[in-house]
């Protein structure tokens, strides 16, 4: 009897979040906004300001299940090309070797971290770079060879730079960590990670 009960309370449930009016979502969205608040506790660098607060892309994004609309998408691109800060000395590479230490960690800006810890970008985690590690996420396209194919023009600088800086410039609603506009990774990781991918010597294009 218990079991059926809370089958149906489910059911119910869900029944009513489907039935809901566009405005009685903005109450129900409000309502777990002050839930997350209550129930939540920062702890670290996981705080609860960096779970409940969205900005505009994050509010529009959610918005959507099945594909963004083009002009939705072209509007937020625009918004998030606008946040890119590109190096303050205009030199875009580091070391690559400590670009492949970044992209090799995956730590960072979780509960157990300190606070301004280093972080990792975990970016084998979506991504092939190298022929030498074999184990890599398939989430994003392959980065091997992606300097010796695409050369070092300041487009592709660029490009590279803002694709690393914030994805959602280039692709709204990306799965990719804006790393550089969350502050994930420091501008100098950033150079090192733009090493890894750009320089000759880098086993990325070997």
């Amino acid at each position: 009897m218990k079991k059926t009960s809370l089958i149906l309370g489910g059911i119910v449930l869900i029944a009513g979040c489907g039935s809901m009016t566009s405005s009685s979502t903005v109450d129900y969205t409000a309502e777990l906004t002050q839930m997350l608040r209550n129930d939540f506790k920062s702890k670290g660098p996981a705080t609860v300001e960096r779970v409940v607060n969205r900005d505009d892309a994050q509010q529009l994004c959610s918005q959507y299940t099945e594909g963004v609309p083009k002009e939705v998408a072209a509007r937020i691109e625009k918004a998030q090309l606008q946040t890119i800060k590109y190096p303050a000395d205009g030199k875009y590479l580091g070391d690559w070797k400590e670009g492949e230490k970044v992209a090799q960690s995956g730590r960072g800006m979780q509960s157990s971290d300190a606070v301004g810890g280093v972080n990792g970008g975990n970016c084998y985690a979506c991504h092939q770079l190298s022929k030498a590690e074999i184990s890599f996420g398939n989430i994003g396209p392959t980065l091997y060879n992606y300097g010796k194919l695409r050369g070092q023009s300041d487009a592709i600088m660029q490009y590279t730079w803002g694709k690393v800086y914030n994805a959602q410039a280039y692709s709204a609603c990306s799965n990719m960590p804006r790393f550089g506009h969350n502050g994930v990774l420091t501008e100098k990781q950033i150079k090192d990670v733009m090493a890894l991918l750009m320089d000759p010597k880098s086993p990325v294009n070997q």
